[in-house]
């Protein structure tokens, strides 16, 4: 009988928060678009990427030079 004295009270505090913070998901449009961000997933990023360009190595160039 004492845990009644405290479970429901804990019970009734937590469906409190509960709903506080689901009125508050609500105020700040946490459900307005629902499926608009599982298809932006799907879509293709049509942009290329541009190649790295990268610096030759010096031994290379001078290998190459001597070659020359």
């Amino acid at each position: 009988m004492e845990t009644l004295y405290l479970l429901i009270p804990i019970s009734v505090v937590l469906v409190f928060l509960i709903g506080l913070a689901f009125w508050w998901s609500l105020r700040n449009g946490q459900f307005d678009d629902l499926e608009g961000p599982a298809y932006r997933i799907l879509m293709d990023d049509d942009r290329v990427a541009r190649p790295a360009e990268s610096d030759p190595d010096p031994a290379s160039t001078d290998a190459l030079r001597r070659k020359v």
